[in-house]
Parts: C-alpha cells; sequence; structure tokens
C-alpha cells in the first residue's frame, strides 16, 4: 500500500441547496455517501473525488471556482485521474474502488461557459465504495497494489 495523498475537504449535496456543505467527516456505504442527494441512486457513481489540480487548472485561466462547486464529495491533494477502472484507495476504515471517469456536467457552464471545455478530462473520477465506514479531512489516502 503506498501513501499518495490527503483529504482536504468534504462535501455533501443536499437535495434544495445551491451549495454543497462543507463537513469534516463522511458516512460512506455501498450507496455512497449518506445524507447526500445522490445516495443510493448509481452504485457505479456513488463517489465523486476531485483533484485541487482540477482548481488549479481552472484559476490558471482565470476562472475562480470556490472548492466544492465542481460536485465532489471527496477533495484530495492527489491526481487520481489517470488511475484504471477497478483501481483501490484505502482511507482509514473505506475502501473505494475506481469504477469511471466523470462526465461533463451542464452545470459546470453556469459557473463559466469555458469550463466544461477545460475540465474535459480533469474535473473528477468516480468510485464505488467496497469497504463502508467514515472519512475525514486530513486523512492519508493508500494506493492499493492494482490485481486486475
Amino acid at each position: 500500500m503506498k501513501a499518495v495523498g490527503n483529504i482536504v475537504s468534504l462535501y455533501l449535496s443536499v437535495p434544495q441547496e445551491k451549495a454543497p456543505q462543507n463537513r469534516e467527516i463522511l458516512l460512506l456505504d455501498e450507496r455512497g455517501v449518506q445524507g447526500d442527494k445522490h445516495y443510493n441512486t448509481d452504485l457505479q457513481r456513488s463517489v465523486l473525488i476531485t483533484s485541487l489540480e482540477s482548481y488549479a487548472l481552472a484559476q490558471k485561466y482565470q476562472i475562480e471556482v470556490p472548492y466544492g462547486l465542481l460536485g465532489e464529495n471527496l477533495l484530495i491533494d492527489y491526481n487520481p485521474y489517470g488511475l484504471t477502472i477497478g483501481r483501490q484507495l484505502r482511507i482509514g476504515d473505506i475502501l473505494l474502488e475506481i469504477s469511471q471517469p466523470c462526465p461533463l456536467c451542464n452545470h459546470l457552464r453556469s459557473i463559466n461557459t469555458k469550463l466544461p471545455k477545460l475540465l474535459k478530462n480533469n474535473r473528477g473520477i468516480f468510485a464505488k465504495v467496497i469497504e463502508s465506514g467514515e472519512v475525514k479531512v486530513g486523512e492519508r489516502i493508500y494506493l492499493l497494489p492494482f490485481n486486475g
């Protein structure tokens, strides 16, 4: 197991709320992030992980995007976008498995019309929960050896 980064911040998207809620702890189970509006909707898209690099890329083009607005649940200081489907990350008690890249979302256009094209392959990556538990801000992220 190789340490690759840390949890920078955590977010919960709640129905009827425009902005995601910043949290210190999130509870995850096989259906996703408990309390999130996407909980138990698509198990392959249970958790959205975004890298600080996505925000840095937007800022490089003078597009200010507050953390959390890309729709992520986990904001991390490691770039996971090149990981293949099936790779696993251990964060505290939880085990996540990369399931698919994050497709473009129309809501990014409402932040800035250039953002969808700019972040096409750099917005985030989805993971499914293999082992339930809680994740906390500041926790280390470990990349498990790949068996696939």
